[in-house]
This record gives structure tokens, sequence and C-alpha cells, in this order.
């Protein structure tokens, strides 16, 4: 596909913060080892014991700056003493570090801005021997929560924390109820527990750590949490790296500086009461081995993660009688100041589009966003204090935004979120809908949008990214529940929206047509069934003595909505052409259908709706790059029917089957759609207009893209399910059936005698070679990966099964027909073309 295609594929990457561990090592002092005839030899020494700990007034003394919360801070010259109290030991305390100022020449991808998350720990003070304090990094990756079982005890002596770091107690306590340690030394250096972990920091190509322009900058207790600053310089590696297998342009070497901050929290001592996890109303999860809930074995047990939501001791009593109250603790987002005003309000608007959801779930107000306060407001809240919840503006040319959060491993409650928002998410969002709304919206055809217009879709991508910070993660299956004549019904979508859910990745109604007169209401995405749905069964309390009673009250809510598919939740899987990106309605070939006859209204209309005067034009070459990428979209979502298995989540008190494979009705419905709409040239998407404005005449696209798709459809692991899903259904569409559809469908002119143009004879060249390809696959590629050579072959060996046969039998009968039909054809490229397809086959098959 050529370069100016590709880019336009929006990647979603996850960059996965990795927990390492880090040592301090103790100066020690060796003596000889003495000689003694009469004992064992002792080679050496044992290490001379540190000194003990100084009275507090010798460590701790007057000229000390003292501030206290959490730990007791005090500052002497250079030194960074923190006192802790016996209280806090053993207590689990989550170590966030974030970015807080970042150069702008060390960038990786989506990572290296301010506010980005560089690592996260859960840590524990503890009291050694000898007059020390441990640092130990804690993994809850392997559990026994029954503190009181027999099993407890062998599962932690079988998952030993590690200690990362010792520190020597210089003092204890006035009162003897607390421990002095220095930190200088921890936080002028470098480490993972503090600072980067050892992935992103490779992604930033960052080395060694520059001691002497390194520095503490200040370090702020609060109640439950401490806010430590650091200046950190690290050398820095020049050219590109690879993040998540994807090359990434690292600028320059040299030296790269951030300001770090690192945020102590510590973690509730009661435990939020978790939820299991089910299939059917998926959340995002946190996830441990548990030796206690299997009496014969173990269990891999996945809690949802969820914020804390509780009613306030005096409203108990209405809680209980199913009257929705005010939460103890409110969800808060705080706006970045550094986000333009004239979004700020949208921005708040998408969270507060929440608080009817949670409201169904018994809980008022329960969720809200706000600007920041002022200095004289509260002059000690900053964005990177893990204790609040932010929406980070980041000037950033990515299109894009993102709603990570943070949780307590052992419950899953959710402790804060910073919602990702990168400047340039808006010319993403011009794009899409000029594309997929401008046949329909006079508003969508213009170089810029009005501020409502803009402000609407800001609040539309606001509170996607907040349904991820509450738990939710994207149900691309949903949109599948709407009747795709629904999709231009505006009585109907001004009440249901054109998808159940707001966590789909459908945009905005490509369907609806000019004459339909559908309204904003109905093209752009809204919280729907589906989210009130899910966020009921997540948070609405139940009046359950254990987890395993709620899990039995939680599978009967699950069972009873069961036949409505607006609450339904289809995972993504590659398969069930249900759940796919992009895409409307119950029907993919009449929905697409719809969308291609928008775009040959739209893409004419380009070189004027976004004609800016005395400007080149990059602008339409994007925006016509949209179009054929939405064009393709469409494809995409058709063919995704052919092998297609529907999956819908079951347990074993549901009846009928969880894998149904797609009837060969839409099956062939799909192939017929994509010969009409991909394999008959469709001229009109190269629109010579804009083509002679935007690129030379060097490369095809529209060949590519026929050739794409065509591989996806021969693709050996299309062709395999094909072949297994008639083993298990009788009346599946078979290999043999589908490839003579396919044939046929790209050789109409055998039977006409009709010149083949261009197009299709290098998809006619392109599928007699994929066919040959099957015959005699090419031998393995090599792929370089992270310095590694391993060899890349097909995923299915078509030689071990019918695809080869089929294939053969295939080639066979074309061979033919290009024979018969050879005599009849005068046109000189078609009979050039087809005595060279001739040749091919016959050297694949090895025929004289």
């Amino acid at each position: 596909m050529p370069k100016r295609l590709t880019c336009r594929i929006l990647l979603t990457l996850v960059c996965i913060l990795s927990i390492a561990t880090y040592s301090i090592a103790q100066n020690k002092k060796t003596v000889p080892a003495q000689r003694d005839t009469s004992k064992t030899v002792q080679l050496t020494a044992p290490a001379t014991p540190p000194k003990g700990p100084k009275p507090y007034k010798d460590v701790i003394t007057d000229k000390a700056i003292t501030r206290k919360g959490l730990v007791w801070v005090h500052k002497m010259d250079e030194k960074w003493f923190f006192e802790i109290g016996d209280s806090l030991l053993n207590r689990d305390i989550l170590l966030v570090n974030r970015i807080a100022k970042a150069p702008a020449n060390t960038r990786s991808g989506f990572f290296g801005y301010a506010g980005d998350e560089i690592n996260q720990n859960v840590i524990r003070f503890e009291k050694g021997p000898n007059n020390k304090l441990f640092l130990r990094n804690i993994s809850y990756s392997v559990y026994a929560r029954d503190t009181s079982g027999s099993m407890y005890k062998s599962v932690m002596n079988s998952n030993v924390q590690p200690i990362t770091v010792s520190f020597d107690i210089k003092a204890y306590s006035k009162d003897s109820t607390g421990s002095v340690i220095d930190l200088t030394d921890v936080l002028t250096g470098d480490n993972d527990v503090f600072f980067f972990s050892p992935s992103l920091k490779s992604a930033l190509r960052l080395g060694g750590l520059q001691n002497d322009k390194s520095y503490i900058l200040d370090i702020r207790p609060y109640p439950i949490n401490t806010e430590i600053r650091t200046v950190k310089t690290y050398s820095r590696g020049s050219g590109s790296t690879t993040v998540l297998g994807l090359p990434q342009s690292t600028g320059p070497g040299g030296y790269s500086t951030f300001e770090l901050n690192s945020s102590m929290v510590l973690l509730p001592k009661t435990l939020m009461h978790p939820r299991y996890y089910d299939d059917r109303v998926p959340y995002f999860t946190t996830e441990f081995t548990d030796f206690d809930i299997d009496p014969q074995g173990v269990k891999d047990v996945s809690l949802i993660t969820r914020w804390r939501l509780e009613p306030k001791p005096e409203d108990l009593d209405k809680f209980k009688k199913g009257i929705p109250v005010e939460p103890q603790k409110q969800i808060v987002f705080i706006i970045d100041p550094a986000t333009p005003a004239k979004w700020v309000p949208y921005l708040i608007q998408g969270v507060k589009d929440w608080q009817p959801v949670f409201e169904k779930a018994g809980f008022k107000n329960a969720i809200t966003a706000r600007q920041a306060p002022k200095k004289d407001e509260d002059s000690s809240w900053t964005l990177e204090d893990a204790r609040y919840s932010a929406i980070v503006y980041k000037p950033s040319d990515i299109p894009n935004a993102s709603g990570p959060h943070i949780h307590d491993p052992r419950s899953g409650e959710i402790l804060e979120s910073h919602i990702n928002w990168y400047h340039n998410v808006m010319k993403l969002l011009h794009q899409w809908y000029v594309i997929q709304a401008g046949a329909s919206d006079p508003r969508a055809r213009k170089p810029q949008f009005n501020d409502s217009l803009m402000g609407h879709l800001i609040r539309f991508v606001s509170a996607h990214e907040v349904g991820h910070t509450i738990g939710l993660p994207h149900n691309l299956g949903a949109s599948s529940a709407t009747p795709v004549e629904k999709l231009r019904d505006k009585k109907w979508l001004d009440q249901n929206g054109h998808t159940p859910s707001i966590m789909d990745y459908s945009r905005f109604n490509y369907v609806a047509q000019p004459e339909d007169s559908i309204g904003e209401r109905g093209l752009l995405p809204r919280i729907g069934d589906y989210d009130y749905w899910a966020i009921e069964w997540g948070y609405k309390s139940i009046p359950a003595k254990t987890e395993q009673e709620e899990k039995k009250t939680l599978n009967d809510w699950v069972i009873s909505k069961a036949n409505n598919r607006r609450l339904r939740f289809i995972h993504f899987n590659g398969m069930d052409p249900r759940a796919q990106a992009e895409d409307l309605g119950d029907n993919s070939m009449k929905a697409s259908a719809y969308g291609i006859k928008n775009l040959k209204r739209i893409i004419p209309e380009l070189p004027d709706w976004v004609n800016v005067k005395g400007e080149n034009f990059d602008d339409l070459d994007k925006i016509y790059d949209e179009a054929v990428f939405q064009y393709m979209k469409y494809i995409g979502h058709v063919i995704a029917n052919i092998g297609g298995v529907y999956n819908d989540k079951k347990t074993t008190d549901q009846p009928g089957a969880a894998y149904v494979v797609v009837p060969r009705l839409i099956q062939k419905d799909a192939l017929q759609f994509v010969q009409k709409n991909l394999f008959e040239t469709p001229t009109w998407l190269m629109n010579k207009k804009i083509l002679d404005l935007t690129s030379s005449p060097s490369t095809d696209q529209l060949s590519s893209i026929q050739d794409n798709f065509l591989g996806s459809l021969l693709a050996s692991s299309r062709l395999q399910r094909m072949i297994s899903s008639s083993n298990r259904e009788k009346g599946a569409y078979s290999i043999d059936e589908y490839l003579d559809d396919l044939k046929n469908g790209l050789w109409t002119e055998l039977k006409t005698k009709k010149p083949i143009d261009n197009y299709r004879r290098n998809l006619q060249k392109s599928f007699v070679d994929r066919l040959c390809n099957l015959v005699s696959p090419p031998p393995a590629s090599p792929v370089s990966f992270g310095g590694i050579t391993i060899f890349i072959g097909p995923i299915i060996d078509p030689r071990k099964t019918d695809i080869l046969s089929v294939a053969k039998a295939t080639l066979r009968v074309l061979k033919d027909e290009i024979g018969s039909s050879l005599p009849g054809y005068n046109d000189r490229m078609s009979v050039y073309h087809l005595q060279d397809v001739q040749e091919r086959i016959m050297k694949a098959l090895k025929v004289d």
C-alpha cells in the first residue's frame, strides 16, 4: 500500500510500564581473616557494623525545614530526610511516577510528554535488623487473600517480595514511634522505583544519568501522599528506536533534561469490596492467581476496576431503599490549566454526561469536572499529584486522546486517572466529520469548523475517554444492534442514537442520506443503552454476604438481559463481523452501500470545501486520503463476513451455541458486494481533478487497494476457517464454492470477450499469482526484531490442507477457460495479458 495511505491508519499504541528492582549497596570494610587451627577457618570477617542511630536532635537540628504529612520531610542543607512513623510500616504505598516537564526533542510516538506516566510500583517500608529500614517492591500477581487461612503462610513463603533499597536508620523519632532515614542518594541517583521504567527509558533512548545536572527540586508531604519533584538529566542516543515493533524517530543525541514527579500514595487499609469480572459485561481488570478460591487447585482471578462509590452513613437507609444518593467521595476531573479556554466547557460536559448513568446505579452527582484551582485558591494543587484526576492537555501533533487509570491491584479500586488530550485530535475530528457527515451536515463543508460544532465533537471524545477511566473497554460490537434502515430514521435516532454505546468505535452516521434530514443528535455518538447497563452492572450495590453470592446475582442480571441486543457486548477477535472498528448497523453490505453513495457525493466537492486562499493543496491531499481510507473501511467491514464466525460469550446456564458460522447466503452477498464495489473498477474513487492537484502519476492507489484486499480474501487463515466451518456445519459456505465464485467474478470478460482494462488486468494477475503462491509457497522471509532475525512463513501450510487441492483445481479450470476465450480476443493488451497469465498457471502446475 502506498505510504500516503498507510500513514492514515491510526494505530492505537499501548506502552506497558514494567516494574523492576533497585538496590543500593552499603560500603563494607573487610579485614584479613585470622587463622585459628582449632576452629573452622573463616575466610572473610563480617563487615564492620554501621554506627547506630544518633539522638534525634543531632540528626534533625534546629536548622531543619520540616513539613508534616504522610511522612515528615526534613530538609537539612542539601540533605532530605524522611521520618516514617511505625504506623506506616508494612502498609502498601502506590508509587506513581510522571513527567512534570518534558524536553521537546525527546519523544517516541505517544510517549515523552508532560503528564505521561513513566512507572508505577507498590512499595512497602519495613524494619530490618541492625537498625535498617527496608523498602520492598510488592507484587500481587500471586495472592491468598484470606490471611487467617492455612494456605496464606505457604503462599507467602514461596513469594518473598524483593528488598530493593536498604536504609540506615539515622535516628528514631522523639517519641520513638518513627524512624528517620536519608533519601538523598536514592532521589538524586537513578533507579526504576522512583523514576523511569526500563522499557520507557529505552524507548526514549535515555542513557546514563548526569549527576552534575540532576537534583532534587522539592518534596511536599500531604495527609495521604507525598509528592517528590526532581530534575533529571540523561545522556541521549540519536537516530531511531522501536516501540511495539514500530520505528520511531528520536531526534539528535546530546542530553535530555526532565522534571519528574513521584507520588507516594497510601493505599487504603480497608479494601474496597471487589467484583468479579464477567466476559459478557467486560471491564478493565486487575488479575492474580488465587490459592484460596478453589479448594482443589488454583484459579486465575480477574476483578473489575471501578471507582469506590459508597453512600454516606446518613444516607444508608435511603440507599438501601433504592433512592439515589450522593457518594461519600465524588469522582472529580480537573481540567489542565493549559487547555484552550473555549474547549473547557465541552470537556467538562463530556464528563458530566455520565451523571445520569451513575444515578441509575444508585449515585447522584457521582462524577463531575471543574477547572483547576488558582494559586490563591489552593497553592498545593499540581497536575502530577496522584490524588487528583485530570484531563491533561498536550501540545502535540499526535491526533489522539486516551483515558488510562491507576488502580489498587488488591481490589481493583480506581484511584485516579489522567486523560491524555492531544491538541491535534481536532484535526482528526475535522477529517472524520467532513467525510462521514459532510453529505448530511452543511456545517461540515468547511476547512475549519465553527467553535460550536468542534466543541460538540470534543464533548463526544471527552465522554468516550471518561468511559475508559470508569472501567469500560471498547464495545466494538454495540453498533451491530442497530438496524441499518433505522440509521436513516430521524425520530428513531433522536430517541436512541446511532449506536447503543459511546464505547464503540463508531464515529459519525455515514449511512444517513441528505434527503433524510438527520440532525446533530442523529449524526454524533452519545452515551447509550449499553453504557447505562454496564455501569449499573459494575457499580450498583448488591446486598450479598460474599463475592460468590454477588456473582450469582450478577449472573442472573446478565441472563435476564441476554435477549436484548442493545445490551450486548461483542468481543473483537478478528473473526466476528459484528465487532469491527468504525462500522455501523446490523448489515455491513447495506451500511457500506450507503456510505459509498455518500462518498460519491462528497469527493467531487472536496476541492471547494477545504479550499483556503493562498494555501497549497496539503489539506486537500489529507482529506482526500481520508476519503479513500473511509472507502477502504467500508470494503473491510464487508469482507469480515466471509469466513466469519459469530461469538457470543455464554455461561453453562445459557442456551444456544457460543460460536455460530456466518450464514452461507450472507457470505455470498458479501463477496458479491466486493466484486461490484471494488473489483469492478471504481473509477469514481480516482478523482482526476484532485489527483492532478495533489499527486504525480507515478503510483496507482487503486491497484494497491484492490491487490491488498484480494490478498485478504485469499489468506490461508480465512480459507482454513471456511474448511473448518464446513466440517462443523452442513451447508456452510465451502472453500471450493467460494473460490469458484471469486474466480467467476474476477474473470467475467472471458465470457463476453470484452477488452480487459488495466486495473482488471492487474487484479487478475494478482489473483493467479496468489493462487500460485498457495500451490508453491515462497520461502520464509527474514524479519529482524530487536537485533534478532527470525523467519516468517505462512500461519497455515496450504500443502497439508484442502487449500492446495482447491487452488490447483481453480487454476486448472481457469487455464482451460483462458484457452477457450483467447481466439475470440482482438484487443492486443488483453491478448498479451491472457497469454502471460496462462503461462504463469502452466509453470505453477508444471504443465508443458
